[in-house]
């Protein structure tokens, strides 16, 4: 079993996801109602949101351990981890909105204000507009939900440690 200092590592791990993914759904929120936010703290908030995912697969291979180290678990442990598996797909998810959001924002900027911004057709940088604000909005969403899983997940592994 993995371990920090004689501490097992998945209580560490598992901080990681549920600080970084609900803080990077609050900064999309942010970045996606201001477009100047999101060109100035948008590769930000995408890397904050993919600390955040990698975390996801590390957190339930030392939950596992952990498990297994404790010679499995009871009924509330399943439920947790039940929970858990199916954080990872949602979570690639808003990672892949937000990725869409932060880079064709970057290229809807660059082609109003970049060094080819003469020859940006107005009908390119209005499609790369709405596709900013399509996937900004669904990345929001998907972050919010994101979020209320982590939650979800959450409340089911901190029973399972206090109600034991």
């Amino acid at each position: 079993m993995l371990t920090v200092d004689g501490i097992p590592a998945h209580p560490l791990v598992v901080h990681a996801v549920v600080v970084l993914l609900p803080l990077a759904a609050v900064a999309t929120l942010l970045v996606v109602a201001r477009p100047v936010w999101r060109r100035h703290l948008g590769v930000w908030v995408l890397l904050l949101a993919a600390a955040g995912v990698f975390a996801i697969p590390v957190a339930t291979t030392t939950g596992e351990q952990l498990k297994q180290s404790l010679g499995g678990g009871g009924p509330l442990i399943e439920i947790h981890e039940e929970r858990a598996e199916t954080l990872l797909i949602p979570a690639l998810v808003y990672l892949a909105l937000l990725a869409a959001t932060v880079l064709v924002g970057r290229r809807a900027d660059a082609a109003v204000d970049g060094p080819g911004a003469a020859h940006a057709t107005r009908s390119n940088v209005g499609s790369l507009h709405r596709i900013t604000v399509i996937t900004g909005v669904l990345a929001a969403l998907a972050g919010l939900a994101v979020t209320g899983l982590v939650v979800w997940i959450g409340h089911a592994g901190s029973a399972a440690v206090w109600q034991s």
